[in-house]
């Protein structure tokens, strides 16, 4: 039944609200169907792309009628690079679903007695708010049915993003409102550079070329570092490239590149040479300084960050007696910030440059009350780990998307904290863990943080207390 109704035309669709991953709600013939690109409120025409037994994926080929709720998108690569995804939506109604999606995560997932989930923090930006961008070279641009019905002969080089879910094309970016500063000014003219003198861009089927990759990283305080990655050894269009953005734009406070011939854009195992300037930039946040180099992870909207790290400081509830233990500590972010406000702070990451990072920051900051250790976090905190240290009064974690692995959260049960302060960017794999964790702890606030507006992602702080 599902099969046959592949390419079949679902006519007048109501969407009815935003489900998981942005994608939009309708029905069916009682089987809901998953449509992107529209808006709750929108009659539309449906494509079936994909039938499955319980649910039906579409895509809208004419819309009847247009919610209320619909904007106007702002960016002419809306619908084909993949990113802002909701710019066709109110910010309102953004921050609603999002707030939304919190609360079904914990209600699906977690299954445990939740305080109201207060009012998502929105962001006052909610254009130009990223402070990192990676571009592509590609001599595979992708063309749009228009441009190819066209006829013209036109430029098959590209500098952009990636097309979802083809790593092999590239969208030509003309203007992104993700990043300011000087990020478009600084992609677009090396483009028409290298297109002038002739240097190649990188073929991603053939692992060959001379231009593979930039990332822009900006700062609040005006900084800007510039990296491009080169796919091939060759020195003399290295040096063209390189002296062409130190002449033009004085402006860069660190000015990088890397020779990556691996067969992905990855540069963490490789040697970062410095052109021109510092080799790092610096971010500030409440008078700390925070030294970002190329390979550090810093949070990609500051000014969102600084809320995100000020609720997790205010759920932490510090009053300068406590020892924190900070998993998945990073470049020691949140570690330095609550510092002042601790007895000691311990922090825990993987990465050992990022543990580097955090020890500098504490230093260049006169903060002598934390200590960083490098590891697989469920390899390190374990009996030993917790027997040579205190024990933690209060436990910041930060995991990535795929949450927390069950023998950490084990361990966090073991070392029964008075408080968990949960700060995570997938509610789903938050809501997880602390259904494990719900048998000694308790849900006392729930903060989501927009940290990524016209997207469907959203950043979630959680505080467990100890059940007495």
């Amino acid at each position: 039944m599902s099969r046959k109704l592949k390419n079949k035309i679902l006519h007048r669709i109501p969407i009815e609200r935003i489900a998981a991953e942005g994608k939009c709600v309708g029905h069916y013939e009682g089987k809901v169907v998953f449509v992107s690109h529209v808006a709750p409120g929108d009659v539309v025409d449906v494509r079936v792309t994909k039938g499955k037994s319980s649910f039906l994926e579409g895509e809208a080929i004419h819309i009847h009628k247009y919610s209320e709720n619909r904007t106007e998108p702002f960016c002419e690569h809306y619908g084909t690079c993949g990113g802002c995804k909701w710019q066709h939506i109110s910010y309102e109604l953004q921050l609603e679903y999002k707030r939304q999606q919190v609360i079904d995560q914990f209600e699906r997932i977690a299954k445990v007695p939740l305080p109201e989930v207060s009012p998502i923090i929105g962001a006052k930006e909610t254009r130009y708010y990223r402070n990192k961008l990676d571009f592509t070279f590609s001599n595979n641009r992708w063309l749009t049915r228009e441009q190819i019905d066209s006829g013209e002969n036109l430029e098959r080089n590209a500098l952009g993003f990636h097309i979802p879910k083809r790593f092999d094309k590239i969208v030509d970016i003309v203007h992104c409102h993700l990043q300011g500063n000087i990020s478009n000014e600084v992609r677009n003219r090396l483009r028409d550079f290298a297109l002038k003198e002739n240097i190649s861009f990188y073929d991603m089927i053939r692992q060959e070329g001379v231009l593979r990759n930039l990332i822009i990283r900006t700062s609040s305080n005006e900084e800007i570092m510039v990296i491009v990655q080169f796919g091939e050894e060759n020195h003399a269009a290295i040096k063209k490239v390189m002296d062409f953005l130190k002449e033009n734009f004085p402006g860069i406070t660190s000015l990088l590149y890397v020779i990556n011939l691996k067969k992905n854009e990855t540069f963490h195992d490789l040697e970062i040479l410095n052109y021109h300037g510092r080799d790092y930039i610096e971010e500030k946040m409440e008078g700390l300084r925070f030294r970002i180099g190329p390979k550090s992870f810093y949070q990609t909207n500051s000014e969102q960050a600084h809320r995100l790290y000020q609720v997790a400081r205010e759920f932490a509830g510090l009053t300068g007696d406590e020892v924190v233990f900070d998993l998945y500590t990073g470049t020691g972010t949140i570690a330095n910030f609550v510092a002042q406000k601790a007895k000691q702070v311990i922090g825990i990451e993987y990465v050992d440059a990022a543990i580097e990072d955090a020890r500098l920051n504490s230093q260049i900051n006169g903060i002598e009350n934390t200590l960083f250790y490098a590891g697989d976090m469920k390899d390190i905190l374990n009996e030993e780990f917790t027997t040579n240290h205190e024990k933690p009064d209060v436990i910041i974690t930060d995991p990535p998307r795929a949450g927390m692995h069950e023998d950490v959260v084990k361990m966090m049960l073991r070392l029964e904290a008075e408080k968990i302060v949960y700060v995570s960017c997938n509610p789903a794999t938050q809501a997880r863990d602390i259904a494990l964790l719900s048998e000694k702890y308790s849900v006392n606030r729930v903060q989501p943080v927009d940290m990524f507006p016209q997207t469907y992602h959203v950043e979630n702080v959680v505080l467990l207390t100890k059940n007495k």
